[in-house]
């Protein structure tokens, strides 16, 4: 935390009260105006999302459910975690111990609840298209809402057991009253990155890779019977190979690019970043994937852009609008 001689204090009647922050006020204010737009940007794109599949009775599917669940969370990372952070960055800690402990135990238990909902998502595109004939019996409705519940319950429970001994906003570490900080041992901080990140991330790569190989696979295929049968048609199996190629390597690369940061600190020993570090990058990028999530997740899908219209158009509220055909 930068300080200057002149810089007042926190808790001006506490001889041992940490410093305010003192930041350059123009790059401030930009800094601030950007990270609320993409606060304002996460929490409208995934409430779209969550109206859409919510209200419109089609929409009403083990994957859309899966895609909801996914949108709450990242809804919560934009309500919630980004103005949190943008103002403590600025300034001291004034809500207290208890409120910091809240505070870190939703934002770890938001961010390990979406990477779970990404490898349920991952995990329902592997059956659907590596086993589509079993689809409909393996994945239903009520078995995707207990998948749901206990990804959301073993995050609480996760995140309450790993933090609970180590939320101390006045140890040695940080001597001064203003601040909240998580401090995670090497071996706790090994532990998270290897529960909450690389385990994760292995799973996802591994489905992901398989669906890609059977999604060209049967491309392919259907390419080799078009093309006996009309050659002009080819050109649409190419360019269905290649959108799976992107779509799977976008959802791969940019979840990796988000996260990678935010964990290597862990594997490097370092604590958590706290609300005295002005602008941690590592925090930043990993909730700037909860805006990006709607765009891979939904935007890719023609029924969103549909919903969207109905939606911004109110034609939401015309009688029967949930019975709209969307897909």
């Amino acid at each position: 935390m930068e300080v200057t001689e002149g810089s007042e204090l926190c808790f001006p009647q506490l001889n041992n009260s940490c410093r305010k922050p003192t930041l350059p006020h123009s790059a401030a204010a930009l800094v601030s105006l950007v990270l609320s737009s993409v606060s304002v940007l996460t929490a409208a794109l995934n409430l779209l999302v969550i109206i859409s599949i919510s209200y419109f009775r089609q929409l009403h599917s083990p994957t859309n459910l899966l895609t909801l669940s996914l949108a709450f969370s990242d809804l919560l990372v934009g309500l919630l975690l980004i103005p949190v952070e943008i103002l403590f960055t600025e300034t001291c800690w004034f809500l207290g111990d208890l409120m910091c402990a809240l505070y870190y135990i939703l934002s770890f238990t938001i961010t390990s609840s979406s990477v779970g909902n990404v490898v349920l998502i991952s995990a329902d595109r592997y059956v659907a298209i590596c086993d589509p004939l079993h689809y409909t019996t393996r994945v239903t409705m009520d078995r995707t809402k207990v998948c749901v519940c206990l990804c959301w319950i073993c995050s609480v429970l996760y995140n309450g057991l790993i933090l609970k001994d180590f939320l101390r906003p006045h140890d040695s570490q940080n001597p001064c009253y203003g601040q909240c900080v998580v401090v995670l041992n090497y071996i706790r901080g090994i532990a998270d990155c290897v529960f909450t990140f690389i385990v994760p991330i292995t799973v996802i790569i591994v489905l992901y890779m398989r669906v890609f190989v059977v999604a060209v696979s049967q491309a392919r295929a259907m390419h080799s019977h078009i093309a006996a049968v009309a050659r002009q048609h080819s050109p649409t199996a190419k360019k269905s190979e290649v959108k799976a190629a992107k779509t799977l390597g976008v959802v791969v690369v940019v979840f990796l690019i988000c996260f990678c940061p935010y964990y290597s600190s862990s594997l490097l020993g370092k604590r958590v970043e706290d609300s005295s570090s002005y602008l941690p990058s590592g925090v930043w990028l990993l909730y700037f994937n909860s805006c990006l999530n709607p765009v891979i997740y939904a935007f890719f899908y023609p029924w969103f852009r549909k919903s969207v219209k109905i939606i911004v158009t109110l034609q939401i509220l015309r009688p029967d609008s949930c019975y709209a055909k969307i897909m």
